[in-house]
C-alpha cells in the first residue's frame, strides 16, 4: 500500500442522499409486539433532558449518602446513573428513528 492510497475512503464518492434514502429492511421476525409499541410511545413523550437530569440527581444523592455514612444505600443509588443514561439514549433513538 502506498502512502497516497492509505487515506482513501471507499465511500467518499458515494452520494449521501442516496445512502440516507436506503430503505431499512424490516423483517417479520424482528417486529415488536403491541406492549413495546405502547411503552415506546409513552416514553417518547418524556423530554430527553429528563434522563440526564435524573442521572445527575442520582450521582449527587449518592455523594450525599456516602458523606452521611450510608455506604450501602449510596452504592445502590450510585448504580442508577448508567441505567438512566441508557434509558435516555434509548428514548432518543425511539424519537429519532421511531418504533418499528
Amino acid at each position: 500500500m502506498t502512502i497516497e492510497n492509505a487515506d482513501i475512503n471507499p465511500a467518499r464518492d458515494r452520494d449521501p442522499e442516496a445512502f440516507a434514502a436506503t430503505p431499512v429492511i424490516a423483517r417479520e421476525q424482528h417486529a415488536e409486539d403491541q406492549v413495546t409499541r405502547i411503552l415506546e410511545h409513552q416514553a417518547a413523550k418524556l423530554p430527553s433532558d429528563f434522563f440526564l437530569f435524573a442521572a445527575f440527581v442520582a450521582m449527587g444523592l449518592a455523594v450525599v449518602l456516602e458523606l452521611s455514612g450510608k455506604s450501602r444505600l449510596s452504592r445502590f443509588v450510585g448504580m442508577w446513573p448508567p441505567a438512566l443514561l441508557t434509558m435516555g439514549t434509548y428514548n432518543k433513538l425511539v424519537k429519532l428513528m421511531g418504533s418499528r
